[in-house]
């Protein structure tokens, strides 16, 4: 116990010592943590749109203002001429085209009916899958606001022979995204302090050569990859509480569950990826092969952990792959348990598999561990 805590002694003092580290520990993660949540956002605002209103009558004007006053959309531009519509779809000025034919209105006072044409710029899916969405919205409630005026009905009464939907959202009824983002961008803050540091702690010893007077000290392999880890498995833990309070203090984020059960779920998952860490840092060389290595397993593991696309949704084979991602387990059960509340028994299967995968991850780190001069 002597040895490891001499070992923990050196480490705080290198972590001191070295004025780049300490701003990367602790300030960049809160930078990160208030700009991600901000930017990282599944809202969709303000698609630029080009109206084409060939018909200029009351009916149309009343179905522009619509979408002018609605915050998803902004109306950037308007023609005649469906050519120079499509030239600003194509420059990138607008993203939707909203055309009105001449005749709109005649039409709708005639024979009932009328139609319009809405063209999305399709090369973000998501934008065009959204944003036909609430324009579908827009347009069906304007139809709506014109049988109850023309017919002479209300649209809110049972003659008007409409469904009213009252949704319940459970563990986020105002649908506010930065419920949702905040635990996803403390886990990637939580696995880069974990597998970044750990993968630099080895290999920098290496560099500075002071790894060969360590190796022929009578120091214990698993005494030195304790001292080696602990530090940052420790600092790892304060950031998380720091993240948690500053989710709470300035994204009003609820933390339902128990935030003991929390920071034994996060203690667990930190041996699986400072075991990463130490298996990457035993085998390069140099600092700069460990960086090229984390990065490539972390962008991995990230995206196929459901930060943005939920793991269901995703092919079969990926989802068999997801399996032996970590960053996916402590996604799914840092939102189980701030969100929804969930206790051990309902996350203790997800529980034992990080807990056997962190056994084994440092386990095989400290046997590929050579203590050897030279």
């Amino acid at each position: 116990m002597r040895t490891i805590l001499f070992i923990l002694q050196k480490e705080f003092l290198q972590i001191r010592r070295n004025r780049a580290m300490l701003p990367m520990i602790f300030v960049v993660p809160i930078v990160q943590l208030l700009i991600m949540v901000n930017a990282a956002t599944f809202e969709i605002k303000n698609i630029s749109v080009c109206m084409v209103d060939q018909d200029l009558s009351t009916t149309s004007r009343l179905l522009t203002n619509k979408f002018s006053s609605s915050p998803f959309f902004k109306i950037t531009g308007n023609t005649f001429d469906m050519n120079q519509a499509r030239q600003q779809i194509e420059s990138g000025k607008a993203q939707m085209i909203l055309s009105i034919p001449s005749g709109f209105e005649k039409k709708l006072v005639r024979e009932n009916q009328g139609q319009v044409q809405v063209i999305f710029n399709a090369i973000n899916g998501t934008v065009a899958g959204i944003g036909s969405a609430y324009a579908s919205q827009i347009i069906i409630g304007y139809n709506r606001d014109l049988i109850a005026k023309w017919v002479g009905v209300s649209k809110n009464i049972p003659s008007a022979k409409t469904i009213d939907i009252i949704p319940s959202f459970w563990y986020n009824p105002d649908m506010n995204y930065k419920v949702y983002m905040v635990p996803a961008i403390l886990v990637i803050l939580v696995t880069m302090m974990g597998m970044i540091l750990a993968s630099m702690n080895i290999v920098r010893e290496k560099e500075m050569g002071t790894i060969e007077q360590i190796n022929v000290t009578p120091i214990r392999k698993i005494h030195f990859v304790i001292g080696k880890l602990l530090p940052f498995w420790i600092i790892a833990l304060f950031m998380l509480s720091f993240g948690l309070f500053v989710g709470k203090l300035i994204f009003n984020v609820p933390m339902v569950g128990n935030l003991g059960l929390l920071f034994a779920v996060a203690s667990v998952y930190l041996l699986v990826v400072q075991g990463y860490g130490l298996l990457i840092s035993n085998s390069a060389n140099t600092q700069q092969q460990a960086m090229f290595v984390v990065f490539f397993f972390m962008i991995v593991f990230i995206m196929m952990s459901g930060i943005f696309t939920p793991v269901d949704s995703m092919p079969q084979w990926a989802q068999i792959i997801d399996t032996v991602n970590p960053v996916m387990y402590f996604m799914k059960l840092i939102r189980m348990i701030l969100l929804k509340g969930s206790t051990f028994t309902d996350i203790y299967k997800d529980f034992l598999i990080l807990l056997g995968y962190g056994i084994a991850m440092i386990s095989l780190a400290v046997w590929r561990y050579r203590k050897v001069a030279g």
